[in-house]
Order: structure tokens, then sequence, then C-alpha cells
């Protein structure tokens, strides 16, 4: 709960996984492509469902490991290493997006806001406290079902950029990061629907396992 009450600001990467650039019909990024979540789109597993916002008619799964900042972090001279010092842990969440909103916005050349930022957009893993860095490789995998069904599947060493160099890339853009906030690495293939009745089961590995149901 600890990780819901301090966190002001959700930093999330956006294409960071080739295949899910490759299934959405978007380039793959020579940088990291960064957007924002408020924290008022948390939502802390155990606390209620996942509800999907009025009039959306395609609300789509994105599992990601979240990485908990534990110290601040800033400075646009930060390298990799000192970044990767700021980290209290990690955790998984899911970014829940609206993507036919999401398409029109892209479309008009818009921002993504009103599809990824709607209240219970990011639900989030209730392990407190989170995974040890040291308990993370290369092939970690995450991993989601929805109704038992195998939808996402991935391994980190998939990530077009790896935790130590986002962190970094978002120091060095001058966009500090406190105690508490969270950045979300960016979701493998295999994204999908999800409807009212539908349940969400997500991990990482064996390490961690969380529940969502959805309104």
């Amino acid at each position: 709960a600890s990780i819901v009450r301090s966190c002001r600001k959700i930093i999330a990467v956006g294409r960071n996984y080739a295949e899910h650039a490759a299934e959405l019909g978007n380039r793959v990024p020579t940088e990291p492509v960064i957007f924002m979540k408020p924290a008022s789109s948390l939502l802390l597993e155990g606390s209620g469902p996942i509800r999907l916002p009025p009039n959306a008619d395609e609300i789509h799964h994105e599992v990601e490991l979240a990485v908990v900042i534990g110290k601040r972090l800033s400075g646009t001279a930060v390298t990799d290493e000192e970044a990767m010092a700021a980290v209290a842990g990690y955790t998984l969440a899911l970014d829940m997006t609206d993507r036919k909103m999401q398409d029109r916005l892209k479309s008009g050349g818009l921002p993504w806001t009103l599809a990824k930022c709607f209240d219970t957009s990011c639900p989030i893993s209730a392990m407190d406290p989170p995974i040890t860095p040291d308990a993370i490789g290369p092939d970690t995998r995450l991993w989601l079902r929805v109704n038992d069904q195998d939808r996402q599947s991935g391994q980190l060493k998939q990530m077009l950029f790896p935790v130590p160099r986002l962190l970094a890339f978002v120091a060095r853009s001058a966009i500090s990061m406190e105690p508490g906030d969270i950045l979300l690495t960016g979701t493998p293939a295999g994204v999908g629907p999800v409807r009212s009745g539908d349940v969400i089961r997500a991990g990482i590995d064996r390490l961690l396992e969380m529940t969502f149901s959805v309104a």
C-alpha cells in the first residue's frame, strides 16, 4: 500500500518491445517513447475491480514490469549505474489503454492522455516490499492471462531499452523522479481487449502473481 500512498507520478514507456510495436503498426523507436499516467490511475490489487470508462468499446490490457523509485533521481548527467542506485525494487502493473481512443488521437497527432489516464487504468501488485533488482534477470518472463487463456508472454531481454537506460534517459531529460514514483517499462506482444466480467491474471515468472476483475 505504501506505493500508492507515496506515488506522485507514473512515467511510462511505449513501444519498448519490437513485436508489440509491430502488432500495432508502429515503427520501432530509436530512443525511448515517454508518456505519463497520473497517480490517480493507480489501482492497488485487492482494492476493487478495473472499471471501464463510459462509452469505451475497446480497452486493452498491457502487462508491464514496474520500477519503484526509492530515492530521488535527478540530474542531466546521470549514468545508467547511478540511475539504478535510485531503484527500490520491481513490481508488476498493467497499462490499461482505450485502444480506439488512442488510435483516433494518434491519427490526429494528439497526446494519448484520454486513452491512458482514466481511473483504474494502472492496476498494480500489492506486493510490498517490491522484488529486489537482483532477483530479476534477462530471461525473466512477464505473462498475462484473461479468463485462464494465455494472452501475453515476453522476456525482459526483449526490451529495446533496458531499465538502467530508461531511468537515465528520464533523468537526462530533466524529469526528476521522487521516492514512490513508478516507471512502467513497456509491454510485450499479445495485447488485446477485455470486457466486463473478465478476470485478468498476470505475473513475473513465479516471483509474483496478481489478479484483477473487470467491472
